[in-house]
């Protein structure tokens, strides 16, 4: 019987790994499960240790307000790894706490494999020397930051991005317009705020300020309100429906005000066309833009290597602008919504093919033969 050990910190990282743990199971289904995570990893057998609720924090500022916490966590982290004594350690995102964590437990000598990569490329370039003594098998969710990766003499792999894994909804376009009260003959615009606590303090406002206008110009206008499980929202009106499967809000909606992150991969992904916005912090903001060396912020751009979709930043972000970007992208039949659902066809061939997942899981499983 296998023991994995597996280290998720934030809502995406559940989700990634509740469908790797899946995918290991049809391999090794007698493997057991422990670590950190939230309830989709729970629901899929692992053990919980620390739960992402505790451990989703972004932002410079905001990570040094709860360092003490943090550090709690930590040390719980490697005393439990030291009693666990598991066959693997599955790292996955969350890199300021797993890189950290993988230096501190090379001594035991306990494999690692590193699933959905830090953004090396984009800053923090030293974290590459990191990667490359102490974890034994990287994985990347990206075909560009494979080829950086390797250029910088590290073997990587690549499997494919998990977003393009078919994802099989236990309802249709038709009960979910139902269960809603929504109807398909008006533009649904789709409020994703994010998924962090300090995203929805930032940007929330900001959103319900532009549904409340956008409702007040057109009464016929539907609102969905993305909410992360576990993260409080006040002030939500009647008029914004509330789901908690962004993804399947995805589908249905027009158009998307995103929060910079994974969602607005999936958003590309569903062809749904977006205006990608984020504030942080003033502290963060100056910090972020000394540190991080790159033209755009949104993964979508960036794989473009243009700009597809428009950025909304730090003090662009606010109601005027966001209104001003939306309104086309609202409109079935403007040619700027038209072109960008078009561009996103490009990013979607450059995330592989269906079956990520259980590549991964297979290439894990192989690594570790490989070591018996």
């Amino acid at each position: 019987m296998k023991k994995f050990f597996l280290v998720a910190g934030e809502a995406s990282g559940d989700f990634h790994g509740s469908k790797l743990v899946n995918s290991l199971k049809k391999i090794e289904p007698n493997s057991s499960f422990m670590g950190h995570g939230g309830d989709l990893m729970r629901k899929s057998g692992v053990q919980i240790l620390e739960h992402i609720d505790n451990l989703s924090i972004m932002g410079f500022t905001e990570v040094l307000a709860h360092l003490p916490s943090i550090y709690s966590i930590f040390k719980k982290t490697l005393h439990a790894i030291e009693r666990a004594k598991p066959d693997r350690i599955i790292l996955i995102d969350y890199p300021g706490f797993n890189l950290r964590l993988s230096k501190k437990i090379h001594s035991l000598n306990i494999p690692i494999t590193y699933f959905i990569l830090p953004q090396t490329w984009a800053w923090k370039k030293n974290r590459i020397k990191i990667i490359e003594q102490y974890i034994e098998q990287p994985i990347s969710i990206f075909s560009f930051e494979k080829e950086w990766y390797m250029e910088n003499k590290i073997n990587v792999e690549f499997f494919g991005h998990p977003l393009i894994d078919n994802q099989h909804f236990n309802e249709d376009s038709k009960s979910f317009f139902l269960r809603h009260q929504l109807t398909i003959e008006h533009p649904i615009l789709l409020l994703l705020p994010g998924s962090r606590r300090q995203e929805v303090e930032k940007h929330w406002p900001i959103y319900l300020e532009v549904a409340k206008k956008l409702r007040k110009q057109n009464p016929n206008m539907q609102f969905i309100l993305g909410k992360t499980k576990g993260i409080k929202i006040k002030n939500i009106p009647n008029f914004i429906k509330i789901e908690e499967n962004a993804k399947k809000a995805m589908v249905v909606s027009t158009a998307g005000a995103v929060a910079s992150g994974t969602a607005t991969l999936e958003c590309a992904v569903e062809e749904l066309p977006m205006v990608v916005c984020y504030k942080m912090s003033s502290l963060s903001w100056l910090l972020a833009k000394l540190l991080v060396d790159l033209k755009f912020s949104s993964i979508v751009n960036i794989i473009a290597n243009k700009k597809i979709v428009p950025e909304l930043l730090q003090s662009q972000m606010d109601s005027k602008n966001l209104m001003s970007e939306l309104e086309p992208l609202l409109n079935v039949k403007n040619s700027k919504r038209s072109q960008m659902v078009k561009e996103f066809q490009p990013i979607k061939e450059l995330l592989g093919q269906p079956g990520v997942y259980n590549r991964v899981a297979s290439a894990i499983i192989e690594k570790m033969k490989d070591n018996e």
